[in-house]
């Protein structure tokens, strides 16, 4: 198994990297995780108590339970996926079963800044996008995914996104084996990745 941790900036084109690599395997070799599936259970709060958390920052994520799935699927075995909503900001108490796959593709922006979590990831990898370019794409994704007006998405890019980029998700490129610049015409990168994947599952 092939365990690869895929990092970056809110908007910053992870998820069409991660569409991309998966574009070359077979359907049967690969799964995506988000590591927007571990956010913590906060069903001991009120709704606008869960409102004011902090979710780019670390404290919001359960890193325990990302690597105590990861081992489990390193050791073959089916993991039980929490399901989170965006506009609850909680866990659902539904989950979803994923099995151990060739290749387990982690995303999220803040999957590099734990250390436990580094440790299982056979490839790291942090996708780096212009600011200014990510700003505009999650402003559209937060007001037409997950119903949120524009001056609550402007507040909290200003107010904690872009803090806690700075603070947090930006120094943890550091961390990454591959850093690529991500435009839509970067195919080399993304064909590096490819090859390393193949060689790695041969």
């Amino acid at each position: 198994m092939l365990i690869i941790g895929i990092a970056g900036g809110t908007g910053s084109g992870k998820t069409t990297v991660v569409k991309l690599i998966t574009e070359e395997l077979e359907a049967d070799e690969v799964t995506v995780i988000s590591q927007d599936s571990y956010y913590r259970d906060n069903s001991d709060l009120t709704y606008d108590e869960r409102c004011k958390i902090n979710f780019d920052h670390p404290q919001s994520i359960d890193f325990d339970l990302i690597c105590e799935h990861l081992k489990l699927l390193r050791l073959g075995k089916t993991i039980e996926q929490p399901v989170y909503s965006f506009k609850e900001h909680n866990r659902t108490g539904e989950t979803i079963s994923t099995a151990p796959k060739k290749v387990m593709i982690v995303e999220g922006i803040l999957i590099l800044t734990n250390p436990e979590l580094r440790k299982l990831f056979d490839i790291k990898i942090y996708v780096h996008t212009d600011s200014d370019e990510r700003l505009i794409r999650r402003l559209k994704r937060d007001m037409n995914e997950r119903g949120r007006d524009l001056n609550e998405v402007l507040n909290r890019y200003q107010n904690t996104l872009k803090p806690m980029h700075q603070e947090f998700i930006e120094p943890s490129k550091e961390f990454a084996d591959i850093i690529i610049p991500y435009n839509r015409y970067n195919t080399v990168a993304i064909d590096i990745v490819q090859t390393i994947i193949r060689n790695r599952l041969v």
